[in-house]
């Protein structure tokens, strides 16, 4: 009986450190990297980098509510801009999931890949037009 408090107890113990190392990670500050494509190839360079926390967990909040579709897609060209998100402690390691942004040629509405994981998505015309004003800093609407 001793050795099955003994195991209860050290399993609840086990328990408590896990879940507050993972919220330690989950909590911890965050910034998105965007590249965006050079010219007609699959080459990119940095862009900008949002280090604003509320910018970053509106888009967050974007990507969280997104009833992805899992689909592989081929898309008539690469994408126009890619972001991750980085936490700003560098001593966090996490794998980077790479989110690929291309614009509809109306010009009103953005489509999400995540390659990596089959899923895409093309977002109603406001949150395109919120998510790409925070990574790009630019209206949508005014892209050619």
């Amino acid at each position: 009986m001793k050795k099955i408090k003994y195991l209860i107890s050290l399993f609840g113990i086990v328990s408590i450190f896990l879940v507050g190392c993972s919220n330690v990670i989950e909590n911890e500050e965050q910034y998105i990297k965007v590249q965006h494509r050079i010219g007609d190839e699959n080459k990119y360079e940095d862009f900008k980098e949002i280090t604003d926390n509320e910018q970053v967990q509106k888009v967050k909040d974007i990507l969280n509510e997104i009833d992805w579709e899992n689909a592989k897609v081929s898309m008539a060209h690469p994408p126009d801009y890619r972001f991750i998100f980085q936490y700003k402690n560098p001593k966090i390691e996490a794998k980077a999931v790479t989110y690929e942004l291309w614009i509809s040629p109306n010009k009103d509405k953005v489509e999400l890949v995540i390659d990596a994981e089959s899923k895409y998505i093309q977002l109603d015309t406001g949150n395109s037009a919120e998510l790409f004003e925070i990574l790009v800093g630019e209206e949508l609407s005014d892209q050619k």
